[in-house]
This record gives C-alpha cells, structure tokens and sequence, in this order.
C-alpha cells in the first residue's frame, strides 16, 4: 500500500499502546482531526478502521498518533484476522508470564505486611521484594503513563502508575518517619492488574475466534488439472480458469462451476444448512465446502479476496470494527474519565487531611479511588458482545454488516416475509392434473407446448411431463401471449395452454368440470389454467412453488417473540390466503406487484410499524433498503448484497429467527455490560473515598470487572446450541 492512497481506500491499522477505553477515544479523536480522514478505533479488537480521502500521508497519520504515546501499523487485508488472534495470544503469554514473576515476589510482600512484625528490617525487605515489582513487571504502566503525560493525556495506565507509585514512595518515606508502610499494596495492586490483564487478553482472543475459524475452513492446496496431469499447488497459486480436480472427502479449494462429475456438497460452514447440497455439471460451488461423494472437475471462477468466505470474514470484520449507537455514550464518558477521577483522587486525600489530619489513611483512601476507577470495563462492554454476537451468527449462516443492526433488531415488531424465494423455494412444480383424456397424451401435447416457452410455470409442466417419462415433441408455430397463455402445433394439432378467459378468447368451449377444477385449485394455493385443442379445453393443470419445511416453524418461532409475521406476494388473494393459513401467517399483502413492494413496508411503517422484510436481495432490492431492518437471502454469488442489513446464507426461514434472536441476544448483553461497568464504577468511587475499600480489593475488583464483562459477552457463543 502506497503511503498516497486513492480516494476509495480503506485501511486496517494495529493500533498499540491501548490499554482503555480513554485510549481509543483519544486515538480516534486524532486521526479524525486530520484532514480528509474518518475514523473509528475498536479498543476491544486493538484496531482502527481508517477511510482515507485522496492523497492522504499514512506516514503523518503515524506520527500524528505516536505524538499522544501510540503506535499505528498498517494491516494487509489478507492477513489481518490472523494478525489479531496472534496479537493476543502474545499478549496473554507475557501478561501471563508478568504475573507468575510478579505473584512470586509480592506473596512475601503480603505476608510480611499483614501478618510480620512492623520492624524496619521486615520494612527495607518488602521495600527490595517490591522494587522488581513495581519497576519490571509492572513497568509496562510507567511506560505509557509517561508517553501519554508528555502528551499531556491520560489512561488507565496513569491511574496504576499514580496509584502504585504513590503507595511506594510513601512507603519509603514511611520508613524514616515511622508511617504505616503501603508495600503490599503497591504490589498487590500491580500482580492483580496482572493477572487480570491476562483473562482479558485470553477472553478478546476467545471473543475473535469464530473469524479466525471461518479462515482456516479454506484448503489450503488445490489440484490442479494441467495438460492431462494433475499437480498440486498451493491455494494462492490458484488462477481464474484453472481446472481443479476435487476427490471426495476432500474441500473445495475456491468457488467454481462444476465441468465434470456429480457428488454431494455439506455448504454448512458457509450457510448452517446441515444437509448435503446435490450438485452436477454447471452447478456453482464455493470455497472451503466439502466434496462428501463423487470426484468433480471445477473450473475456478473467483479466487483470493472474491470468494464467498473471504465475503463473509470482510463482512463479519467490517461488523466487528463498526461502532453501535449506544457505544457512544461510553465514548463520551471515558474521554473525560480519567481526568475526573484524577481530581476526585486528589479531592480524597485533602478531605481526609483537613478533617483527621493522618496522611496514611488519607493515601490509601486516594490509591483506592485511583484503581477502582479504571475504565477498562466501559470499553469492553459494547465492542467484545459484537466481536461475539457477529462472530457467532457467521457460525449459523447469518452476517451481519454492521453493528447498529444489533441495536435496530430489539424494536422490531413487524417480520414482512416476500413469499417466492424464502416461505417457498421458488422452483415450481407439477401439483395435479385434471382431465378424461388419456393422461399421457394430454402431457405430451400441454408439454410439448409449454417447453417451448421460457416462462417457470411453463417449465414446470414440462419437467413434469418429462418425470412421467414423456418423450416431448417438436413444436411449431409457437406463439406467446403475455398475461395469457401459449398456442402451438404438436403433431399437427394446434395446442392451446393458458388461463380460461384465454382459451375462450381462442373459441374454446370450457367444461364446467375444468372451470371448477381451477377454482379448487387456487383454494389451494396453486396456480392453474387450461389446455386445450380443436375448439375444446381437455384439462386442467396446476403447479405450486413448493413451500419450505421450516416455513412453519420459522412462522411460529417469530410469534413466539411477540413478532407479528406478514407476507407479501403477487399472487391473487385466494392463493395467497391459502399458503398463508398453510403456515400459520394472518396478516396477507396479496397481488403486490414488484416495483409496489417498498411501497408496502412504507404504509406499515405509517401505521407505527417498526418492520423488517425478508427478500432474494435481487429483486427485492427496494424493499430491503425501505426496511428498518433489511434480511437479504444469499446463495453465495450474492453473498455482498448491498440492500440488506443482514446476510441470511440460506434459503431457510428459520435463519430469520436466528437473526433476529442472536442481535436481541447481543443488545441485551451490550445493556447488561455498560449497566455492570457504569454501577461498577459509580458505586465503588464513593466507598473508595469514604475510606472502605482497600486498594489492594480495589485492584482485584478492578481486574475482575474487566473479566467479567468479556465473559458475559462470551455466553453468545452459546447461542442456538
């Protein structure tokens, strides 16, 4: 990446040196201020997403940051999930390893504090144990207080080294005026922070995970098929057009169409659907799925960064760094946190002097307003529960494309499901015929007919006929009317197929037998119409587009979370009714034509409607965008849907619970993290003051907050099991 990026770039940076959430507001207040730059800085993930206007220096950017005591590095798109989850697992490795030194010094420090004799020599030997501890494990601390001092900012960090060094030089001062000594705080406080440090750095990597797992779902090799050999090549090595050779048991190295052979694909670490998808000849096929039967020849069709799993990581990454509305207020309160609690620190200590007038209580009340009110807990609330919440519905074949999604979802009321597509499968079928003709030949000539035509209904009758085993005919003579019906000749005989007002414009005599044959039929759902020749209708056919099993279930589910479900379809009223009562929807939007579709969701919103509509994320592109919460259906060639808000994977309904569910689960988990951080903080403040916490409890408090945040966002990955 050049350091003069165009216009439309997009970068990822490691950001180091974060250790709260003040930290993120002040690197992202920075870069904000430079010109032609917009910001957002995830202390959770330790990144930035950075979008640069033309000719922007990523060098001044660099040194912008690294004058308020932080550092910027660029990450390649390529490698930036790897990145993350690495950058942890080393954080929690030196954390881990500080801790275990810094325990192994402090624990005589406590013993001898709390229960040795209060002579000087037990004095200067908990001042020489403690030294190491303050200045070697715990120098990380000292370290960016004082780049943030030299800036004159202010973190977390500042509050440990205030507290902490304030413990210890008094202590040394104690020890020639004959003061109560704070050596095991000092200690204590550091060994705590410590170990806390490390069960943070173990849960945010825990919390990234499931990206992580989604990359390393890819092959890592392909066979390649090269003039009559194959050969196997690494997976980046993979170009457009190559064919790819793939035995079963084995995954499919990139997405491609199948040139030779059928098998049997499991697509279920990209959709969630667990049963095996049959695939043959000019069937697409994707990236990391799995070939459970017969040997296939693909031909590459997108590699690299195109690729429906890299989709999805982008997708889930772009969720992940974005920020929710709530998240803000939590911004607004650590950018002038630290300050604060500074003032209230030094506030405690005067009150204390002015009215007892002993500087050791005074100290230590002062101490323990400093490290009970570290805001780490304040940034971890809202961006850990997306990193899971997003990173668990990529699990279940559900994307989410941003994180204010999560905070939409919980006051949606209102679930608009387009019918053809998501409650059916949109392939219609051969539901029934009716006729006193020989039925073979009544097919074969409405067949022959209708496979002439392009039209899915059409198709339909023809691959019913032909599933019967009919051998069609030649047609000539073929004429389409839109709106109507066909003709043609079959054998000489001159066949008409369409709607009865049709035929009978065509001087066809109508049988009341096939008329109330078609009023039956659409009582069921189905779509029927006639066939007819020499001047007489003969029959009756009706195709239904077949509904999805789960329909009902998904239908249930949604009104089972006080959701009222809605369909809408271009179907006349009486077919529409009758699929609708078939899965238990009440609410019916019946013979909407496409381009009405937003149209309708915009009267639901004029009622008080809070709505969320379901579509292919084609055609119902309108729709989808006029949504409060769009849910696109993917199959993985429109994986990047812009409309929607949502990716659901699948044609399955039930993804839509699951959506739904999962950003109600993850809002609900944000609300309980900035509730437990905000009473953390506002509650213990004041007993601090007031001289009842310990700051050596104060420490540990402190450090369990933090843990305790990251585990209660870590039960979303529990969700749906």
């Amino acid at each position: 990446m050049s350091n003069n990026p165009t216009a439309t770039d997009t970068l990822t940076f490691d950001v180091e040196g974060m250790t709260c959430a003040s930290c993120a507001v002040r690197v992202e207040r920075v870069l904000n201020r430079q010109e032609g730059v917009e910001a957002v800085v995830n202390y959770a993930g330790g990144e930035a997403r950075v979008d640069l206007a033309e000719n922007v220096d990523i060098e001044a950017l660099r040194a912008a940051v690294s004058k308020i005591g932080y550092e910027i590095n660029l990450v390649a798109e390529d490698e930036e999930r790897i990145t993350q989850v690495e950058r942890y697992s080393e954080e929690e490795r030196f954390q881990w390893r500080n801790f275990l030194l810094a325990a192994v010094f402090t624990a005589p420090v406590l013993v001898l504090g709390m229960l040795g004799p209060d002579e000087r020599w037990s004095h200067l030997l908990q001042w020489a144990l403690v030294t190491p501890v303050e200045f070697v494990f715990g120098w990380q601390f000292h370290k960016v207080a004082g780049k943030q001092l030299r800036s004159l900012g202010a973190s977390m960090d500042t509050l440990v080294s205030l507290g902490t060094l304030s413990a210890y030089f008094f202590s040394i001062w104690a020890i020639f005026t004959g003061e109560a000594v704070f050596f095991e705080t000092a200690g204590a406080i550091i060994t705590f922070i410590l170990l806390g440090r490390y069960f943070e750095a173990r849960a945010k990597g825990r919390a990234s995970a499931a990206v992580t797992k989604l990359l390393e779902l890819g092959a890592k090799e392909a066979r390649l098929l090269r003039d009559g050999a194959e050969i196997m090549v690494p997976i980046e090595d993979v170009r457009l057009g190559d064919l790819m050779v793939i035995k079963p048991g084995e995954k499919i190295p990139t997405d491609g169409e199948i040139t030779d052979g059928t098998s049997s694909l499991d697509e279920s670490m990209l959709t969630g659907e667990s049963m095996p998808i049959d695939k043959a000849t000019g069937d697409e096929v994707f990236g990391a799925t799995l070939n459970q039967q017969g040997r296939i020849t693909v031909r590459a069709t997108k590699v690299g960064q195109e690729t429906a799993l890299q989709q999805i990581v982008k997708l889930v990454a772009d969720a992940q760094a974005s920020k929710a509305p709530i998240q803000h207020l939590a911004d607004r309160v650590s950018g002038v946190f630290v300050p604060v609690v500074i003032l209230i620190a030094l506030a405690t200590f005067a009150l204390w002097m002015g009215f007892g007038g002993e500087i050791s209580p005074a100290v230590r009340a002062a101490v323990a307003v400093l490290i009970i009110a570290c805001p780490c807990a304040l940034g971890l609330a809202t961006p850990t529960a997306i990193m899971v919440g997003s990173g668990r519905g990529a699990e279940l074949g559900v994307v989410f494309k941003g994180a204010e999604i999560f905070e939409r979802a919980r006051s949606i009321d209102t679930v608009v499901f387009d019918k053809t597509g998501t409650l059916t499968r949109g392939l219609m079928s051969l539901a029934d015929v009716v006729t006193d003709e020989d039925i073979g030949r009544f097919l074969y000539l409405a067949g022959s007919v209708e496979g002439a035509s392009e039209h899915p209904i059409a198709r339909a009758v023809a691959l019913g006929a032909e599933e019967r085993d009919i051998e069609l005919g030649r047609v000539s003579d073929f004429e389409n009317f839109p709106g109507g019906g066909v003709v043609g000749t079959v054998d000489g005989i001159r066949v008409t197929v369409g709607t009865a007002k049709f035929l009978a414009d065509q001087g066809h005599h109508l049988p009341q037998r096939y008329t109330h044959s078609l009023e039956q039929s659409a009582d069921a759902g189905h779509t029927s119409f006639l066939a007819g020749w020499d001047g007489e209708a003969r029959g009756a056919l009706a195709v239904a587009d077949v509904l999805r099993p789960t329909a009902a279930p998904a239908v249930l589910h949604l009104r089972e979370m006080h959701v009222e479900v809605a369909m809408l379809t271009g179907d006349n009223q009486r077919t529409a009714d009758s699929i609708a009562r078939s899965v238990g929807i009440d609410r019916v939007l019946a013979e909407v034509l496409p381009g009405d579709k937003a149209a309708e969701v915009a009267r639901l919103q004029s009622d008080g409607r809070r709505v969320a509509f379901v579509g292919d994320g084609i055609n119902d592109a309108p729709a989808l965008t006029r949504a409060d919460l769009g849910m696109a259906v993917g199959t993985g060639t429109d994986i990047a849907i812009e409309a929607g808000d949502v990716i659901l994977m699948s044609g399955d309904p039930t993804l839509a619970n699951t959506a739904m569910g999962l950003a109600r689960a993850t809002f609900r988990t944000i609300k309980q993290n900035l509730f437990w951080a905000f009473f953390y903080n506002t509650a213990m403040i004041p007993l601090a003051a007031l001289g009842f916490l310990n700051p050596m409890f104060a420490a540990a408090a402190m450090a369990s907050s933090s843990v305790t945040v990251v585990s209660n966002s870590l039960r979303l990955r529990r969700f749906g099991r």
